[in-house]
């Protein structure tokens, strides 16, 4: 059974940086793509970073790039999301989902329902 755990939400000021974690069980990387989404009140879910199941590409929404990273640990089966110089128009709970590894998208990362599997959500919240 597929399940993720997202970890590493927080409040933190504008400008600094969080790292969150996606710890995937039941299957392994390589056979999925790992995104990660936000969701902040009353807007939609909007793919913010995700990596292909090779690990070898990645794509950016464009509010950002520059900003985020996103990257895996095979050995741990966890995909990562580095954000630095946070601004509060980042606040939001974030969530990893899983889709076919089989996929990929031309620019960012798809919509939702190309998910099948999601975590719960860690909050994040950037604010002085």
């Amino acid at each position: 059974q597929l399940r993720l755990v997202e970890s590493g939400g927080g409040l933190v000021q504008p400008g600094g940086s969080l790292r969150l974690s996606c710890a995937a069980s039941g299957f392994t990387l390589d056979d999925y793509v790992i995104g990660w989404f936000r969701q902040a009140p009353g807007k939609e879910r909007e793919g913010v970073a995700c990596i292909s199941s090779s690990g070898r590409s990645t794509n950016y929404i464009d509010s950002v790039n520059g900003r985020f990273t996103i990257t895996r640990d095979d050995a741990k089966n966890t995909v990562y999301l580095q954000m630095n110089k946070l601004k509060p128009e980042d606040t939001a709970v974030y969530y990893c989902g899983a889709a076919a590894g089989s996929m990929w998208f031309t620019s960012e990362c798809g919509r939702p329902n190309e998910y099948n599997s999601w975590g719960q959500g860690t909050q994040v919240t950037v604010s002085s």
